[in-house]
């Protein structure tokens, strides 16, 4: 059903003799075919079959495309080793770290800045508290030892 209550007609094409493969409006595909999003959330994957059929519909910008995948064919997701685990965790760890002062900070070194808010000379905004407004003026409360 479209958003006017009206079935859109304008897209479907079952055999595919009008858009090169089988193709529906949205909502309306067939039982047994899945994006790659809703396999994800079933926990499988495409797993390199071919698009089985696609979904088109009016949206922002044109016309819009999802490409639907055959459920039984589908493979289930793979999970990272211990090993790959313990490199991303290394990896995401050496973003933090700042190149000037060599600590380990809480938060993704700014590439803008190349090194850390403190050596950067900028006080954190996520240091600063609740905002009140008080006689039409703002007030910030910031944390204890942070300068506003």
């Amino acid at each position: 059903m479209s958003r006017g209550g009206r079935t859109s007609v304008r897209f479907f094409d079952p055999t595919g003799a009008r858009f090169t493969r089988p193709t529906y409006p949205w909502q309306m595909a067939p039982e047994g075919l899945a994006t790659a999003r809703q396999l994800r959330a079933q926990g499988l994957r495409p797993g390199g079959q071919d698009i089985a059929a696609q979904i088109l519909w009016r949206g922002i910008g044109g016309v819009r495309t999802a490409y639907l995948y055959r459920v039984e064919l589908a493979r289930p997701k793979r999970t990272a080793t211990p090993a790959q685990r313990v490199a991303l965790a290394g990896a995401l760890e050496a973003r933090q770290v700042c190149p000037v002062c060599h600590v380990l900070r809480g938060y993704v070194i700014p590439r803008a800045y190349g090194q850390c808010l403190t050596c950067a000379g900028e006080v954190p905004r996520a240091r600063v508290g609740r905002v009140r407004t008080r006689a039409g003026q703002v007030v910030h409360q910031v944390a204890e030892g942070v300068a506003a």
